[in-house]
């Protein structure tokens, strides 16, 4: 079983950076291929990136590319979410999200995910 524990969410101006942290328990960590999504209120959760157990792919949601990069240490059981040039529209609660297995199928899909963590909110004021 994974444990995934969310940080680094917080208040920013539009235009501003952050950068979230998962911290994850467990010793097969770096079996996982490795998901973030959120969760706006009022919509239903969204992919917003994810990478492989290796780290060598990554995949992004449109609305996010250029802006957002996914990296994680499995040396550390951590993946990370960097966030530049935020948006209003990017509030949002964040969550990460460990997928057994391999990236492909299935990493945008919530469903396909096995462990969550408790989310982080980010809010982005204009």
């Amino acid at each position: 079983q994974v444990q995934l524990v969310e940080s680094g969410g917080g208040l920013v101006q539009a235009g501003g950076s952050l950068r979230l942290s998962c911290a994850a328990s467990g010793r097969t960590f770096s079996t996982y291929a490795m998901g973030w999504f959120r969760q706006a209120p009022g919509k239903e959760r969204e992919f917003v990136a994810a990478i492989s157990w290796s780290g060598t792919t990554t995949s992004y949601a449109d609305s996010v590319k250029e802006r957002f990069t996914i990296s994680r240490d499995n040396a550390k059981n951590t993946v990370y979410l960097q966030m530049n040039s935020l948006k209003p529209e990017d509030t949002a609660v964040y969550y990460c999200a460990a997928k057994r297995g391999t990236l492909w199928p299935g990493a945008t899909r919530a469903l396909e995910y096995d462990y969550w963590g408790q989310g982080t909110q980010v809010t982005v004021s204009s």
